[in-house]
């Protein structure tokens, strides 16, 4: 296998794949992308792939420019490319995975929409594929008969609060009981890093036509800065019921931990209500909507953890 790992960004993650790059050292290669009248597209690389170690970097979330169906086929095309001409290996890197949600059947036929893009990177002969913070780890790591690589940014988000914490006690809060799992291993990471395992609590969550209900927190906030931990954010219903709650309960300050800021209508809200004291957020995807109070949200970059990915995936 060459030396260097080949790194791919695709249309609208360009940004995302120089950041990659640069930790890694290395220039992204470069592809012709062509628009059809019809709407229809083509890429190829611009180089020889025989034999390469090939990464191709898509975030998968909907914006206007593009649609979360329009990217997927476009990553999907493109690997299917580079593996016809003749690379060795295949990975992508998708820092944002679409249709994860469905990762399991909560009504009668239900689709289950995780598994049913796991087999359209299979069809195009993906080898691996690099996810952060899947909705499901474990409904990802089954839905895919590849290697699947699941990263978190957990260590980023505990060293960025440990500075605005200080020496308060805290509760790690998940906004559902579904995501509880989620908790303990954020919980898991802030104790390797702070040396110390805070409590966890929950909320009661019930999904209805009427809109989201119940508001039952099972744990204790009092006193303790509460660290509200979720995969994704769109409208922000539940993560602002969420803080409302942990306030209503003795939270002394509440922080948002979002990989995923989609910010979609509504998520206005998260700022104007004045429950949340600070959300930090991962650059992922870029939101729909951008905040006004740019005060409010801290952003932290994940290209690194997709470069060390790479770097490990490429030295096998």
């Amino acid at each position: 296998m060459h030396s260097e790992p080949v790194l791919f960004a695709l249309e609208g993650s360009q940004a995302f794949g120089h950041a990659v790059a640069t930790q890694l050292g290395v220039s992204l290669a470069t592809q012709e992308d062509r628009n059809f009248e019809d709407g229809e597209h083509k890429s190829r690389p611009l180089q020889s792939m025989r034999g390469r170690d090939v990464y191709v970097c898509h975030t998968l979330f909907g914006e206007e420019t593009a649609s979360v169906n329009d990217k997927l086929l476009r990553l999907l095309f493109f690997i299917g490319t580079v593996k016809d001409a003749g690379a060795k290996r295949v990975t992508a890197l998708v820092p944002y995975l679409a249709y994860a949600r469905k990762d399991r059947r909560s009504k009668s036929q239900d689709p289950v929409t995780t598994r049913y893009v796991a087999q359209l990177f299979e069809a195009m002969g993906v080898d691996c594929v690099v996810g952060l913070e899947v909705h499901n780890q474990g409904a990802f790591d089954n839905a895919f008969r590849c290697r699947t690589v699941h990263l978190e940014s957990h260590s980023l988000f505990v060293n960025a609060l440990l500075d605005r914490v200080g020496s308060e006690p805290v509760v790690i809060v998940s906004p559902d009981a579904g995501g509880t799992k989620r908790v303990d291993r954020f919980r898991d990471a802030w104790a390797d890093i702070a040396g110390e395992q805070p409590p966890t609590a929950f909320l009661e969550k019930r999904r209805r036509e009427s809109g989201i209900t119940g508001d039952a927190v099972v744990g204790d906030m009092t006193g303790r800065v509460a660290i509200i931990v979720d995969d994704m954010v769109a409208s922000g219903t539940t993560l602002l019921r969420a803080a409302e709650a942990c306030k209503n309960k003795g939270a002394t300050r509440v922080f948002g931990v979002i990989t995923h800021a989609l910010f979609g209508p509504g998520s206005e809200q998260l700022y104007r209500a004045g429950a949340m004291d600070q959300l930090f957020i991962t650059d992922s995807v870029t939101p729909q909507q951008q905040p006004q109070e740019q005060g409010q949200v801290t952003t932290l970059p994940v290209a690194g953890l997709f470069a060390q990915a790479v770097r490990e995936l490429h030295t096998d």
